[in-house]
Order: C-alpha cells, then structure tokens, then sequence
C-alpha cells in the first residue's frame, strides 16, 4: 500500500506544478495594479511615488517573473504567507479564517445528511426498480438536478421565511450578543436553509449514480452464485453486490465532498453567508488580485488531494488495482 500512495503522489507532483505556473501566469496577465489598491490616495505625490516604490519592492514586483514565481512558491509552502488582501488590508491567510470555519461547519452538516441519504435511497432504488418508489425518486432526481441552486434557494426563504416565517431568510448567528445555548440555537436556524439547499442540490446525481451502478452489480453471476447458495438477500446486496459498486460510487461521494469545501458560492451569496464561497465572489467584484489567486490555488490543491484520497479508497475497496 505504501508503494501504491508513494507512486500515486509522484504523479501529483507535476500536475501541482503545472496548476502553479498557470495560475501565476494568468494573475501576470489579469488587469489592475495591486500595489495602487494597497495604497491611500490622500498621500501626496512624492509621498505616493516612494511609498508606491518601497511597497513594490516589497510585493518582490521589481523581481524578474521567475523569481517572482519562486518567492511566490516560497513564501507558501515555507512562510505560508499567500500574499495581502486588498479588500481586507490584512494577510490573506487572516482574511480567509473566519469564512473558512463557516463553510466547514456548514458542510460537515451538508455531507453528513448527504451520505445518510444518497447511499441507502440508492441501493433501494435499485433494489426496488421499476416500483412506484424507484420512479418517484427518478422524478425528485431530475427535477432537483435541473433546478438551479440560487432558484432552490430563493424558493426555500419565500417558504420558510416569509411566508411561515419559521426561519431566518439568511446571515450569521450574531456572536458578539449571544453565546453560549443561545448562540447555538441562533447557529441551528441559520444554518437550515443553507444546509438544505446544498443537500437537495447534491443528492439528485448521487442518488441516481448508486443507482445504476448498483443495478450493474445486481446483474453480474457472482450475484447469481450468491443467490443459489441461499444467502440472504441483504447479504447479497450489502456484503456483495455494494462492496464491488463502491468503487465507482467512490469516486461522487469523494468529489462531492470535496467540492463543497471549497464553498457553494451561490447558495452562500443568496444566503449571505460568510463562507469562502461568498468570499471569492466578492474578491472577484472588487479585484482583489491576490485574494483570487491565492484561493484559487487552494481550490487546486484541494481537487488534488480528493484525487490522491479517491485513489486510496480504490486501493483499499479493490487490492486489484494496487497490483496493477
């Protein structure tokens, strides 16, 4: 298995210097000056041009570009220093904490009511196919995975929070005037709607995945030969045919999580709130060049990590491909 990782992580290794070098590119070509975002515009003008100077020399922007990229690289590997924040006026590793914890806690929730109901409807939708629930929940699918999310969303507030006026239509659990039970209770509600929408969001081509892959494992003969010998049909299902359909349902379940770790930047944007998702659109509106980079890049490494993590799972489920 320590073979196995070792050579899985060497293949990474260049894809992460590609991502690196095109990112660093594209943030040489973007338009705008970060050192003049940085700067106050109530200085005067021999003030402006030494301060301009002494700042861009601080950036490392007086450095040819390849330096530029090794310094870049340096400082965040070494220094874990991914630059400053123009929006924010602070590091952007200052900038990105609070958001960061929130969408953690938003997806922790997200992920587990999306595995606790993605795996067993599917397995049962397959088990049951062609029943009035198989169909019912292909319709729930369909329509869900062509709703977009911001619609989803819209539709919940209007229902829960204007109309039966049961939630809180969006924002963040005021801390500063709660603590305690209270502030967690504030957390609860605030979080429904959200945690809601990225569920229904995720579940629709989860469920149908599992699905038919488990439709393709139910149908293979070593199902046959299980069934013939007189195991019963939950150990079939469970022991057999899942446990040879992991692998590729693996690989959604993986992504899935994965990608919500980087933020649903729609839903948090209908429901303001302060996850890195909003965040990154806002660096966007206001051309936080350094913001955006440096959260791109960590969006990169978190789909590089979701690939090494799903190539562990497949050597863990099928020790085949280990071997191979």
């Amino acid at each position: 298995m320590l073979k196995y990782l070792v050579k899985r992580i060497l293949i990474l290794i260049p894809v992460i210097i590609a991502i690196t070098i095109l990112l660093f590119a594209i943030s040489k070509m973007m338009p705008g000056d970060p050192v003049r975002a940085m700067l106050p515009n109530t200085l005067k003008a021999e003030q402006y041009q030494a301060a301009y100077a002494a700042m861009h020399a601080r950036l490392g922007l007086d450095k040819s570009p390849p330096e530029q990229y090794l310094r870049w690289i340096y400082n965040m590997l070494i220094k874990r220093d991914f630059g400053y924040s123009t929006m924010f006026n602070k590091p952007v590793t200052q900038a990105i904490g609070q958001p960061l914890a929130n969408t953690i806690i938003l997806n922790i929730f997200v992920n587990i009511f999306y595995l606790m109901i993605a795996l067993p409807v599917g397995i049962r939708m397959a088990t049951k196919r062609g029943s009035p629930f198989d169909h019912g929940m292909q319709v729930f699918s369909l329509v869900t995975y062509s709703v977009p999310s911001f619609f989803l969303a819209l539709t919940l507030i209007f229902i829960f929070g204007c109309t039966l006026r049961l939630l809180p239509m969006g924002g963040m659990p005021n801390s500063s005037l709660l603590s305690g039970v209270p502030l967690l209770i504030s957390w609860a509600r605030h979080l429904v709607l959200p945690v809601l929408t990225l569920t229904i969001i995720s579940l629709a081509g989860a469920m149908r995945y599992v699905r038919n892959t488990m439709i393709d494992a139910l149908s293979q003969d070593y199902i046959r030969t299980a069934r013939s010998k007189g195991l019963s049909e939950k150990v079939v299902i469970y022991s057999h045919a899942f446990r040879n359909a992991l692998i590729p349902i693996s690989t959604i379940i993986v992504f899935t999580i994965f990608s919500l770790l980087g933020g649903a930047a729609i839903t948090e944007s209908v429901f303001q709130y302060n996850g890195i998702g909003k965040l990154i659109v806002t660096a966007v509106n206001q051309r936080d060049t350094m913001m955006v980079v440096s959260m791109t890049v960590i969006f990169a490494f978190v789909d590089v990590i979701a690939v090494l993590v799903a190539d562990i799972i497949y050597g863990l489920v099928d020790p085949r491909i280990k071997l191979k």
